[in-house]
């Protein structure tokens, strides 16, 4: 185990977070499964990630930039959306993940990343009928439509992979962390975080019912920007961004990845004078 800490200033906090904070449930609240994805892609210079800004009316971290990511869905497990994933099996998914016989399947973490990423940022990492990746919605206004489909409920992710003659490579995404929501906070997740690569030149297109901006930003950059206050993050973000931020290429990130134990990180939340410290211990998982 490894203990590190990290101060928030009162000021850098919404008044709703802090009071909830004075008054904590009890017991906590139950954390719900969440996945998110880092989108990575290279630059002439350095790997770059993709974030995407929250909106500032957002329930959960408001206007902050963070990965594409959301809850896992019963429908992220059903037999017909699994049976369109190759190279991944949910045996194999829940030895990476450290999961045997829960609700949901392991498996089920990779599926949500990978729709949570089409819903909020139009690109779907697949493969297509030409054995390449599909064009994203701001690509091709077919494909912006059906997001919008699956956004509104009108089309399930698996109707979607299907429309698009699209398969999931399960081989592409890679397990990077296990964040897991203070206790003290009134809105819980559980949420495990994946890495996988696009193409150079790819466009995002962010949905504007949830987000208000998308950039492309080198790790050390991201770092950087946020530590002038020009680029919010929660600690989480901050972390794993830090963690990717000595790979050169998504090859090696992708590559270096794929071996490393995984921690599980539950914080625990402190009120100090001069803001809230997360005290974070690691455990492996």
């Amino acid at each position: 185990m490894t203990d590190s800490s990290f101060l928030i200033p009162f000021e850098d906090l919404p008044d709703r977070f802090i009071k909830s904070l004075e008054h904590p449930s009890h017991p906590p609240v139950p954390a719900k499964p969440a996945a998110t994805i880092a989108l990575l892609r290279d630059s002439p210079s350095r790997m770059e990630i993709l974030l995407l800004r929250r909106d500032r009316s957002a329930s959960f971290v408001p206007g902050a930039y963070v990965f594409p990511g959301g809850r896992v869905d019963q429908a992220d497990w059903t037999k017909t959306t699994l049976a369109r994933v190759d190279g991944l099996t949910p045996e194999t998914a829940a030895d990476r993940l450290g999961l045997a016989d829960t609700n949901p399947p392991a498996i089920a973490y990779y599926v949500a990343a990978l729709r949570e990423a089409f819903e909020e940022t139009g690109i779907l990492i697949g493969v297509g009928p030409n054995s390449e990746a599909p064009p994203t919605a701001a690509e091709d206004a077919n494909i912006e439509v059906l997001r919008n489909g699956l956004m509104e409920g009108h089309v399930s992710f698996t109707e979607a992979l299907e429309q698009l003659s699209c398969r999931i490579d399960g081989s592409s995404i890679e397990y990077l962390a296990h964040w897991i929501t203070p206790e003290r906070e009134p809105r819980r997740f559980d949420t495990r975080f994946f890495a996988a690569r696009v193409q150079a030149d790819t466009k995002p297109m962010f949905d504007p019912r949830e987000m208000t901006d998308a950039v492309w930003v080198t790790p050390q950059d991201a770092i950087s920007r946020n530590q002038a206050g020009t680029l919010p993050m929660i600690f989480p973000t901050i972390s794993t961004l830090q963690q990717l931020a000595d790979y050169a290429t998504a090859e090696d990130a992708l590559r270096e990845i794929g071996n490393a134990s995984i921690p599980t990180v539950l914080p625990r939340l402190i009120i100090t004078e001069k803001g809230v410290r997360l005290n974070i211990d690691e455990e492996e998982s």
